[in-house]
């Protein structure tokens, strides 16, 4: 039965559903079938649209951003050149060492690139894929039990999410871990209705994959769809749990089946693995991209609360601070209030009742995740937040379908203007901290919300107006919602993004921690304070190891000597000299930015890097020759420089000598010395201890740079200083 776009079961259908339909001030005339009817005519062809704009949206001019993330790219380009990079994920294409992900998101790059050649354009077409897909995925999951509109809703609100604009146009692997967690929820939905084995199963699968991209975020879903699935499926408790075992060995297969043959393979038969001291797959799950996300210590991830540099202090207010507020948190409250009166509302119905175990669902999705985001003392980078954007735009549909069909009610229309004004005036506060930045907009948003929450009250009241009225109040409320995250992706669309540390919107002005407190420093490329770390300006001193995961700190930002700063192997934990910022948004004029961001660590002396990491002309030339008679062409110290020489001769391998932050795999120096005479190295490159971010701080690595100093001679290429091994 279909009313006003909620589909329930009949036998559960609450009593005048019907009536509730209409205001009770101006009855609307036409029967429930011809309005089913009337949907269907506009529904494909809407739908249609959304997917057609979003897609325009997420591809537009999609190679402006280079390489975007160098470490990832240079891993993508080497799994077109070798099979065994393309499995493992290793950032060479002889495989010396992985990147510090799984690689599940870089076999789908590397096969676009292996099809289409690579590019900037083959390299991030499937993150744009991957966002039409969750799109058209959360519209199926929504439209299933609200109706065509709501589904239309969310998937409308998911797609303009700044940090999905940036996300599904980047090649993070997070993008990837969306899209399979949407699916996720979509097969749970499906084996919610019938109690179905088949799709719980499916469901389990596709979060497991998401285990393949992500690691342990993809679990942070598992407590709402096994609690929405035991409460909710139409089924005896003792097959309920059977179903979900079924679904709990589908995710132990789709995701331990890659880190049970690297666990299992002799370490001599597979590269290093990046971010693991002990070149173990296992510390690599549970320490680095583990625990120490959370607890912010115990392992190279951790750092002891360092992630409060990327992302504010911890606490409840955290992901609306300055940091982390303009990436995804525009109808967050919206989404709480949603969640809070939808499980009131439906408090009484019966067990199986389908708008509640969806509101489990989505709402212990978001409750899970957004909490582990606030109060993770580990490393939490604001581009994390696209995970919350399908939960908040599935709770908001819900939670405006649920009170449509509830508008006759009278608390119902004041909850309904609350959430309207509460969200214009929450985008007026994130607008307000870009204050130069399309102004108008600022009292757009709060008219709008004002006008659109007023009308809402006032409908049934006006007796033959209150159609026009009701049309009136619902546009005026969606752009008072909708407006300010509109404008936000569309700027993110339309600028250029690299580097390690991207963010969604125009440059925060201020950075005092209006909420949560202690912010104290810009976000990535945000003006003002002093000179301090890539991408985080206005805050000197030291970064927690592993800070910049799965991405390049800038070794020697714009203008800052690649050789420069601290010697090799003073173990310390460094500072960048010179850095640029790394990735995030530049200052733009214009709701759709006049200046693209420049943070090419290029020129002379300039590799590893936060943005379009280059290499001199006549350097690269220099290692290129004589590249076929060598397994690597050059050996550097850390992934950020030899990630740019590799996309910068055209993928020639290159060894990175302790990985990411310095720690990954420890080659000894002996190992090393055994690689130099088997002839499988032709240089080495020193990069002063900058190499990545951590890059030399490791004992092995300053033992090998100064073995090779002192056994070889060396040339200085464009302010480079190359070794001939």
């Amino acid at each position: 039965m279909s009313s006003m776009g909620i589909t329930e079961n009949t036998a559960t259908a609450p009593a005048g559903t019907r009536r509730q339909m209409r205001w009770r001030a101006g009855r609307r005339s036409g029967a429930l079938s011809g309005e089913r009817v009337t949907q269907q005519r506009w529904v494909r062809p809407a739908l249609i649209a959304l997917l057609v704009v979003t897609a325009g949206a997420y591809s537009w001019n999609l190679g402006a951003s280079g390489y975007a993330n160098s470490f990832y790219a240079a891993a993508a380009q080497a799994g077109t050149e070798s099979w065994k990079a393309f499995f493992f994920g290793a950032l060479d294409s002889s495989s010396f060492i992985t990147v510090d992900k799984p690689p599940a998101s870089l076999w789908l790059m590397a096969l676009s690139g292996r099809i289409f050649g690579f590019s900037s354009w083959s390299m991030l077409l499937p993150n744009a894929l991957e966002g039409v897909a969750a799109v058209a995925l959360l519209y199926g999951a929504v439209k299933r039990w609200f109706g065509a509109p709501a589904g239309l809703l969310a998937g409308a609100m998911l797609a303009m999410t700044p940090a999905a604009a940036l996300m599904f146009r980047f090649n993070n692997p997070d993008a990837l871990l969306v899209a399979l967690l949407v699916a996720s929820a979509y097969c749970l939905t499906r084996a919610i209705e019938a109690a179905s084995t088949r799709w719980i199963v499916a469901t389990g699968a596709l979060i497991g994959f998401a285990f393949l991209a992500k690691l342990g975020q993809a679990f942070l879903v598992l407590p709402a769809f096994a609690g929405a699935y035991l409460l909710a499926a139409p089924a005896l408790l003792r097959r309920r749990l059977a179903q979900l075992c079924y679904g709990l060995l589908a995710i132990v297969v789709a995701a331990g089946w890659w880190v049970a043959i690297v666990a299992l393979l002799p370490a001599g038969s597979r590269p290093f693995i990046d971010g693991s001291p002990d070149n173990s797959i296992f510390n690599l799950i549970f320490n680095y991209d583990g625990f120490s996300r959370i607890f912010g210590s115990g392992g190279p991830g951790g750092g002891g609360g360092g992630g409060s540099m990327f992302s504010g202090s911890t606490g409840i207010l955290r992901l609306f601070n300055d940091l982390l507020g303009g990436q995804a948190s525009w109808l967050l409250p919206a989404a709480l209030i949603a969640l809070a009166v939808g499980l009131w509302l439906r408090r009484r119905a019966p067990r199986v009742d389908r708008a509640r175990a969806a509101l489990i669902i989505w709402g212990g999705w978001l409750l899970v995740t957004g909490a582990i985001f606030s109060f993770s003392t580990g490393i939490i980078h604001t581009y994390y937040t696209v995970a919350l954007a399908p939960a908040i735009a599935a709770l908001v549909a819900i939670g405006a379908t649920l009170l449509w069909a509830q508008r006759d009610a009278l608390w119902a229309r004041i909850a309904a203007a609350i959430t309207v004004s509460g969200t214009g005036v929450w985008a007026y506060v994130l607008l307000d901290r870009t204050p130069s930045w399309e102004p108008w907009l600022r009292p757009l948003v709060l008219v709008a919300a004002i006008l659109g929450a007023g009308g809402l009250l006032a409908a049934p009241l006006l007796g033959r107006f209150t159609r026009r009225t009701a049309i009136v109040a619902v546009v005026c409320a969606a752009v008072g919602g909708l407006a300010g995250p509109l404008a936000y992706a569309a700027q993110t669309v339309t600028t250029r993004h690299t580097g390690s540390l991207p963010s969604a919107g125009p440059t925060v002005s201020g950075t005092a921690g209006r909420f949560g407190g202690g912010l104290g420093f810009g976000r990535p490329g945000g003006a003002g304070g002093s000179s301090g770390f890539a991408g985080v300006p206005g805050r000197s001193g030291s970064l927690p190891s592993g800070a910049l995961p799965g991405g390049s700190a800038s070794s020697s930002g714009v203008g800052g000597a690649l050789h420069g700063g601290l010697p090799r192997g003073s173990g310390s934990r460094q500072r960048f000299p010179g850095a640029a910022a790394s990735g995030g948004s530049g200052a733009a004029s214009g709701l759709f930015g006049s200046g693209r961001r420049q943070f090419t660590a290029g020129g002379a002396g300039n590799i590893g890097g936060a943005g379009d990491v280059t290499i001199s002309r006549a350097l690269a030339r220099f290692l290129e020759r004589d590249s076929a008679r060598y397994r690597w062409i050059a050996a550097t110290s850390g992934s950020s420089s030899a990630a740019g020489i590799e996309l910068a001769t055209g993928g020639k391998p290159v060894m990175a000598i302790g990985g990411f932050d310095g720690n990954g795999g420890e080659l000894t120096l002996a190992q090393f010395e055994r690689y130099v005479d088997k002839g499988e190295i032709h240089y080495y490159i020193d990069t002063g201890g900058f190499g990545g971010f951590g890059g030399g701080s490791a004992s092995s690595t300053s033992a090998i740079a100064s073995w090779v100093s002192s056994h070889f001679k060396s040339k200085t290429i464009d302010g480079v200083t190359v070794y001939v091994l």
